[in-house]
């Protein structure tokens, strides 16, 4: 069974993603979000809720250990969450990291020019496609 830490649990595309992996796999859910209270538990039996900020590295830790994968679905300041999310992971040796991102950001969108919109989400990539994570940016 797979046990897969889910950071910004509350965000739209996070919360679907949650769900899907409810309803098709046998994973262990752990849910890190801010503000706990605006997520209500789909699954007592496979889904834990964390309340911790990503820059809080100790409760990041704390939630990562025994951890398989790390999925990020951030906004803010998405290089320093990077980093302390590269951070944690090296320090609870968790290596698979997806982190999901914008389109855009590497100029593969025809016609569209790189704004500076999406800085924070290049910013961040550029952070982790330096680490020697196995990662997956989206």
């Amino acid at each position: 069974m797979t046990r897969i830490l889910i950071l910004g649990a509350n965000g739209q595309l996070a919360r679907h993603t949650a769900q899907r992996l409810l309803d098709v796999t046998d994973a262990q859910l752990t849910l890190y979000l801010r503000r706990a209270s605006r997520l209500t538990n789909p699954d007592a039996q496979r889904v834990t809720i964390v309340e911790g900020d990503v820059l809080d590295r100790a409760t990041l830790r704390a939630a990562m250990r025994g951890q398989d994968v790390v999925y990020a679905n951030l906004s803010g300041a998405m290089a320093e969450q990077a980093r302390a999310i590269i951070d944690a992971m090296h320090t609870t040796e968790l290596r698979r990291l997806i982190f999901i991102s914008s389109m855009g950001i590497y100029g593969e969108v025809p016609g569209e020019i790189y704004r500076s919109v999406l800085n924070p989400y290049r910013d961040s990539a550029a952070v982790i496609e330096t680490s020697d994570l196995d990662y997956t940016i989206l």
